[in-house]
């Protein structure tokens, strides 16, 4: 399929497809003939794998650093974050995982703080 068919199947735009392949989270395509971009089922796993991972807060540098391992979680079923082979789970991406859940945690207990100061100056004093 074309890039537009593509990018539509995976709920994302051409440009979107062009910018993952420029920074290297997806392979170059096959191209045509005339030069356009033929993408596969497999390619379109592999952006809706991306979209995920970005969405849930991972960077373009955290998955940049892994890309060879992001066809592994387009596998149906995915194996588990660490998993995928030869070597210690910090190959895998349970390290970045890692790091962003403390980073999760952190803002959380951030926001906790903040919220119990600022219910704590909306209160009424006591009298």
């Amino acid at each position: 399929m074309r890039i537009g068919d593509a990018a539509a199947a995976a709920g994302t735009t051409a440009r979107a497809l062009r910018f993952y392949e420029q920074r290297g989270l997806l392979p170059p395509p096959a191209r045509t003939p005339t030069g356009q971009r033929q993408y596969g089922a497999a390619d379109v796993a592999l952006v809706r794998v991306i979209r995920e991972l970005l969405a849930l807060g991972l960077t373009i540098e955290d998955l940049r650093t892994r890309a060879d391992r992001l066809p592994l979680l387009a596998q149906d079923p995915p194996p588990p974050c660490g998993s995928g082979g030869s070597g210690s789970s910090g190959d895998g991406f349970a390290p970045v995982v890692d790091r962003r859940i403390a980073a999760l945690d952190e803002e959380i207990a951030r926001l906790t703080r903040q919220r119990e100061e600022l219910a704590r100056r909306a209160s009424p004093v006591a009298g």
